[in-house]
């Protein structure tokens, strides 16, 4: 059964979006800290992946043990999303708890639309079929250039991450434009800076956004 946003308080919905290196697991996990212990309770999720079904999908993403079109490439980003919105997001937020994730539809529009050559309109129309309209109220992204990023990245390289230079410049680029519209309510930070201090940012504009402050 289909449901709207407003079905749910997706005011305390939020991501943490950029490039691949650019720290978006480590600010998920301070930020988790620190309103758990602002007594608040918190679900983090990754996308891809999140539930049994996701997290098969990740692995035929990331991993790549077999080949195939750009298009089935989005659809199933897209399915791992519906799944991951109808176990995990929706009856969090509907609980009234705080959603974190490590990426969401945006990634999908810049990945395989604005660096991969599919239409971003066209994909941002499917994402929010697949999500019934569910999108983070607010989204953080972690701005740093691909040189630099490349090196931060630890471990084996996936898939997306092994892709050439060019393309990540234009994953960076799409971000940025993407950051544009109005609707999406994207601050874009220097992923650059301490960590610590941008979590600090971060955490402010979450309190602040969700009245949090005294």
């Amino acid at each position: 059964m289909n449901f709207s946003p407003l079905d749910c308080e997706c005011l305390r919905f939020i991501s943490i979006e950029g490039g691949d290196g650019v720290g978006k697991t480590t600010q998920i996990q301070l930020l988790t800290v620190a309103l758990e212990g602002l007594g608040q309770k918190v679900l983090r999720v990754r996308d891809p992946g999140g539930t049994p079904l996701g997290d098969r999908l990740r692995s035929l993403l990331l991993d790549r043990p077999v080949a195939f079109d750009l298009r089935a490439e989005a659809l199933l980003f897209f399915a791992s999303r519906a799944q991951l919105v109808a176990q995990q997001i929706r009856p969090a937020l509907l609980k009234g708890k705080i959603v974190l994730t490590d990426r969401f539809t945006l990634s999908t529009v810049v990945y395989q639309g604005h660096a991969g050559g599919l239409n971003p309109a066209e994909l941002a129309f499917a994402g929010n079929l697949a999500t019934s309209g569910i999108e983070p109220s607010l989204c953080f992204l972690l701005d740093i250039e691909p040189s630099s990023a490349s090196t931060r990245r630890e471990g084996p390289e996936d898939h997306m991450e092994r892709k050439p230079r060019a393309f990540h410049e234009l994953v960076r680029g799409g971000f940025l434009t993407e950051a544009k519209n109005p609707r999406r309510n994207i601050q874009i930070l220097d992923a650059r800076e301490n960590p610590a201090l941008l979590h600090e940012k971060i955490l402010n504009r979450v309190k602040t956004h969700l009245g949090l402050v005294p």
